[in-house]
């Protein structure tokens, strides 16, 4: 089937085949009063191996229930038995209040992190009302070499603190060259009150 104006052929079916499916859901975690939300290679149908050299994970409504929690991510290089990966990150974050003042951009060198082995933060401080959460996407790029680093990218919306909105993008790398297999999630004291984060693989072009 083909879209076509005035004579000529704008859209064609064919030409979007190679495309279709190109990103394959793999699993779906549902929180619910969860410590932790954990995506391990092998295990419970999750794939997260050479199949595909880009993963992307979708955060959807992640809701703290601890006040001031921080939304966080570890990597692992043997299949979940020790979440220790160094990690070097940056971090930057756009900001307006609903009152329409305390517009800025900003890096937040409190928010980054330098070969720490321990969990990174990926959005600021969540609070515990409703209206309180975040959502965004992670991308996590070829975990499966043994050449090469494991660069990863985030970007979260998050509406907090004072009723105003965060727009947040964090980004940095494993540094392993060893095969990562599995990725946890957390906060950063108190369980994952509610929300889902969906794992996909990202096939080549």
């Amino acid at each position: 089937m083909a879209i076509i104006s005035n004579a000529t052929t704008i859209a064609d079916a064919g030409a979007f085949s190679v495309s279709l499916g190109s990103m394959v859901h793999i699993k779906t975690l549902t929180a619910s009063s969860s410590s932790t939300l954990s995506f391990v290679h092998g295990s419970s149908s999750v794939v997260l191996d050479s199949t595909f050299p880009i993963y992307k994970f979708e955060f959807i409504s992640m809701h703290a229930a601890t006040d001031e929690a921080l939304f966080e991510m570890n990597m692992s290089i043997d299949a979940g038995s020790n979440y220790n990966v160094a990690k070097t990150t940056t971090y930057f974050r756009s900001q307006h209040g609903e009152s329409g003042g305390g517009g800025e951009v900003a890096y937040d060198t409190g928010q980054d992190a330098a070969q720490a082995t321990g969990f990174i933060r990926l959005c600021g401080e969540l609070g515990t009302v409703n209206d309180e959460n975040m959502s965004g996407e992670m991308f996590l790029y070829n975990p499966s070499s043994t050449t090469f680093v494991k660069h990863f990218m985030c970007r979260a919306n998050m509406n907090a603190s004072g009723d105003a909105c965060f727009n947040i993008f964090s980004a940095g790398y494993g540094n392993t060259t060893s095969d990562v297999d599995a990725i946890r999630f957390k906060m950063s004291s108190g369980n994952i009150d509610a929300g889902k984060i969906k794992l996909y693989g990202i096939k080549d072009s």
